[in-house]
């Protein structure tokens, strides 16, 4: 026997006495069919509802030919009278996520001429997919028109078409459907075959909002929250803004502004910066001209800094150059031997200072775990160096280190 839905005569109703047909434990509870509900099954791209039937907990809810299946936490008997309760906030918030799809899917099928070919009412937003090449620009017109309409509070209209009716509708559907359809209308924006709950006016739906946008195969794929998930996104956003503005003594609407003077700000010092650490390392490469092997142990430097220290010294101290950059226990290294085969001597450095990372043509780059002590093992004059504040060493001091290869 076919479930009754009170859903669908009143998608606003949260509570309903029913009688239990029957109870079978399942994989993940018990499978309990009623003789009507107000359970909502998965189904259309729309989750399924929650609440409780009588003390039992329904976790999810399916309709297989008719009959709606509850899965509950624990069993019920058969032929008893139960009440019914769904998670109403649950309910209102998948019909307005479901209801504000229609009216933005309905007015940009019509102004572009595509499908929506994809549509998913996930728990944080609704992801949908159109076959048309849509611009970001295109969409948030759309997004102002829909709110227009929303805020109009246009009555939704769902029925039943016969077959004649329904073969002259200009109505969206994104498979053929047999059997009777029911459609959804929000007249002037969407017409639409369906199966899930809406709200009962546009007004309801409360305001839309597109936070995603990307291209996706032939078209786009858009993220869009309605209702309540709109207002906490914005009222989270104008809290970030506002406590931005704070963080720079200007007012939340000024933030952004304040953010592009910082980030010239930035850049500007940054290449101040640049230019002070190339003054600085070509001083240390003609300090250590012609000195042989050294090894230098910095404090950490930014982006590519240790490669061009190493290279800016191995050019000019006629043997190898080892830079460490870090703090200590932890350093990221380059060593460069032009036209020499390095390799071997990276490996055994990364065996013997837990280290990570090679190269190939003289030159190597990676990290250790290991202290400055550790780098130079078993040589205590480095060890009376690093003491003394020295970051350098010559080649008679680091012999150990290079004498493997």
């Amino acid at each position: 026997m076919a479930t009754e839905k009170i859903y669908y005569q009143d998608a606003h109703q949260a509570a309903f006495q029913a009688r239990v047909l029957s109870c079978q434990p399942g994989k993940h509870g018990y499978d309990v069919v009623l003789d009507r509900t107000c359970f909502y099954p998965e189904g259309g791209g729309q989750p399924a509802d929650h609440g409780t039937l009588g003390d039992a907990r329904v976790l999810d809810v399916h309709e297989k030919d008719g009959v709606v299946t509850h899965l509950c936490d624990h069993e019920l008997p058969v032929g008893a009278e139960v009440s019914g309760h769904i998670d109403w906030a649950r309910r209102f918030d998948h019909m307005q996520q479901h209801s504000g799809e229609h009216i933005v899917s309905g007015m940009l099928c019509s102004a572009f001429h595509c499908d929506n070919v994809g549509f998913h009412l996930g728990a944080d937003t609704v992801t949908i997919d159109y076959n048309a090449d849509i611009s970001w620009e295109q969409v948030q017109d759309i997004e102002r028109r829909a709110n227009r309409y929303i805020w109009e509070n246009h009555p939704i209209h769902i029925w039943y078409p016969s077959p004649e009716e329904l073969a002259a509708l200009p109505y969206r559907s994104k498979k053929a459907l047999e059997g009777p359809v029911r459609l959804t209308e929000f007249p002037g924006a969407d017409l639409c075959a369906c199966c899930g709950t809406h709200v009962a006016a546009s007004g309801q739906v409360g305001l839309v909002k597109f936070v995603g946008w990307q291209k996706f195969r032939d078209g786009v794929r858009l993220e869009l929250l309605c209702g309540q998930r709109a207002l906490d996104h914005l009222s989270a956003c104008w809290e970030q803004s506002r406590q931005i503005g704070q963080s720079l003594s200007v007012k939340p609407e000024a933030s952004f502004a304040a953010v592009e003077r910082m980030q010239s700000e930035l850049l500007a010092a940054r290449e101040r910066a640049a230019g002070l650490e190339a003054q600085v390392f070509a001083h240390t490469a003609a300090e250590y001209a012609g000195k042989g092997d050294t090894v230098l142990i910095t404090a950490p430097l930014e982006g590519d800094g240790v490669r061009r220290l190493c290279d800016a010294v191995a050019q000019t101290c006629g043997g190898r150059c080892a830079v460490f950059s870090g703090t200590d226990g932890a350093y990221k290294y380059a060593v460069i031997h032009a036209g020499q085969d390095i390799r071997p001597l990276v490996k055994d450095m990364n065996d013997a200072l837990h280290g990570r990372g090679g190269g190939r043509n003289g030159f190597a780059q990676g990290s250790v775990q290991a202290r400055r002590e550790e780098i130079f093992l078993r040589q205590p004059r480095l060890r009376e160096s690093f003491a003394q504040g020295s970051a350098a060493c010559t080649a008679e001091e680091i012999r150990a280190f290079f004498s493997r290869r």
